[in-house]
């Protein structure tokens, strides 16, 4: 069996406004129906594949069950990091994780927001270093370039490849400049460095004891030391503090010598830009690519998005132009800037506006919420629980609240009243109250929450039972 181990963190920056800090990339449908993540658990889970591990943070665990269980995967274990330190203390803790059961046990370690639309072809490519990966070698996947890219680290193989067999890796090449690349796929003998990597738990943590002796303890005491909490498996923290941020390349790959890549041509993108978007959203003839509530009218190669169901977005002329339009946030770019996305979340890190990495929908474990109107002393939310979930019983000192229920049945707790509110009836909370909002349904249930009150913020809570466990003051 071949145990997948997907890297599910992310800073969420580089297609801001979709994408951000508190609900990255992954988690978003960009490409089809599915969420990348979604796609990632679904290309593994095929015979010959084990339950996948997930290493992400606390702040995604509930996402990760729930984007899960909606494409039926069962995970093998999902590991919380207590903070993002790069891929090299993840992937070591996912591999002495499964040393545990057994050592020689293949991990497929991929990162979970890529596209790969061909699920067989890439199987295939995995089967193809197997052999590899179980006779000791660090076995890597190099995806053949189909142009000349920037916004890529390379693979330098020792020989121009022929199929999917491996073949020796000579060095890793740092993200180049435009005539560096031009010259670099016209050799033939490098690969993109797709960041996919197979090894058995044995190999790697050898690897680690042989390059990157500094990070075994911490990482072997966060993850002995580890506590399970409602089927996660927390890391402990103390631990994980003392590890170095640094990713599996600089502490592992670009010093050991049992490599072996795989090459790959099957269609690969890690949508690191909107530019990538647009590229994997399939251009009409005249380079357009809309999505959402989106109309181009005489438009050429230009991406237009919308993903508010109050914004319908139209553009007009546009050329060589990136609209992506939220309930938040609008960005208008043009495409030689795409890798740029990052400077304007730094620019509204440094005006403290929320909208950098706070997303519209707040999601918790029981649903989501967002914001739809938030002024002096009042707010107006709308708030989706699942069928059969249920918030915390919990109070507030400095606000009031009216529910409106608008779909679905909402059983409701106020002191010690308990009662059903159904479509169009409504309920009042007063200050103060010991209060619970649950659905005892089979649907989603909708209500629309106005707050008012001199203090608003998520931290005006005191909560007395939560079947999710979360500290006391966590938010929802």
């Amino acid at each position: 069996m071949i145990t997948p181990v997907l890297l599910c963190g992310g800073s969420g920056t580089r297609l801001w406004p979709l994408s951000r800090k508190s609900y990255p990339k992954q988690f978003v449908p960009l490409v089809g129906d599915q969420t990348l993540f979604q796609a990632s658990a679904q290309r593994l889970a095929a015979p010959g594949y084990g339950a996948p591990v997930i290493v992400t943070g606390s702040d995604f665990r509930f996402i990760v069950t729930e984007q899960l269980q909606e494409v039926g995967v069962d995970p093998g274990a999902i590991l919380i990091e207590p903070a993002g330190h790069n891929t090299a203390p993840a992937i070591l803790s996912a591999a002495l994780h499964v040393a545990t059961q057994d050592p020689d046990e293949l991990l497929l370690v991929a990162p979970a927001d890529h596209v790969v639309p061909d699920a067989a072809a890439f199987r295939t490519a995995v089967a193809a270093g197997e052999e590899a990966a179980r006779a000791g070698q660090l076995v890597t996947f190099g995806i053949t370039p189909d142009r000349p890219e920037t916004g890529y680290g390379y693979l330098e193989l020792a020989q121009k490849p022929e199929g999917i067999a491996p073949v020796a890796l000579t060095r890793f090449v740092e993200k180049p400049d435009i005539e560096t690349a031009r010259d670099m796929v016209a050799a033939g003998s490098y690969l993109w460095n797709a960041g996919i990597f197979l090894f058995s738990a044995r190999t790697l943590i050898e690897a680690f004891e042989a390059h990157a002796p500094d990070l075994m303890p911490p990482v072997q005491a966060a993850y002995e030391k580890a506590k399970v909490d409602l089927g996660f498996l927390r890391l402990d923290p103390e631990a994980w503090d003392q590890t170095e941020d640094i990713s599996i390349d600089y502490a592992i790959m670009e010093r050991a010598s049992n490599l072996s890549v795989v090459p790959f041509s099957g269609g690969w993108s890690d949508l690191g830009g909107w530019d990538a978007v647009w590229r994997e959203g399939g251009p009409d003839d005249a380079g357009v690519v809309t999505s959402g509530a989106a109309t181009a009218i005489d438009c050429e190669t230009s991406l237009l998005r919308s993903d508010s169901e109050s914004v319908e977005l139209v553009g007009i002329g546009l050329k060589d132009t990136i609209v992506v339009a939220m309930n938040d946030a609008v960005l208008v770019a043009n495409t030689a800037h795409a890798q740029d996305v990052k400077k304007a979340v730094a620019a509204l890190k440094a005006k403290d506006a929320h909208q950098a990495t706070t997303f519209p929908k707040d999601h918790r474990p029981w649903g989501w919420f967002e914001s739809l109107v938030l002024g002096h002393r009042f707010q107006v939310k709308r708030i989706h629980v699942h069928p059969g979930a249920a918030l915390s019983l919990q109070s507030h000192h400095h606000r009031s609240e009216h529910w409106i229920v608008v779909e679905g049945t909402a059983r409701v707790t106020v002191d010690d009243d308990i009662q059903l509110i159904s479509e169009n009836q409504s309920v009042y909370i007063p200050v103060g109250s010991v209060h619970r909002m649950e659905n005892p349904g089979k649907v989603p249930m909708v209500l629309i929450e106005v707050q008012t009150g001199p203090y608003l913020g998520e931290d005006d809570i005191i909560r007395y039972e939560d079947i999710y466990s979360r500290d006391q003051g966590a938010k929802g």
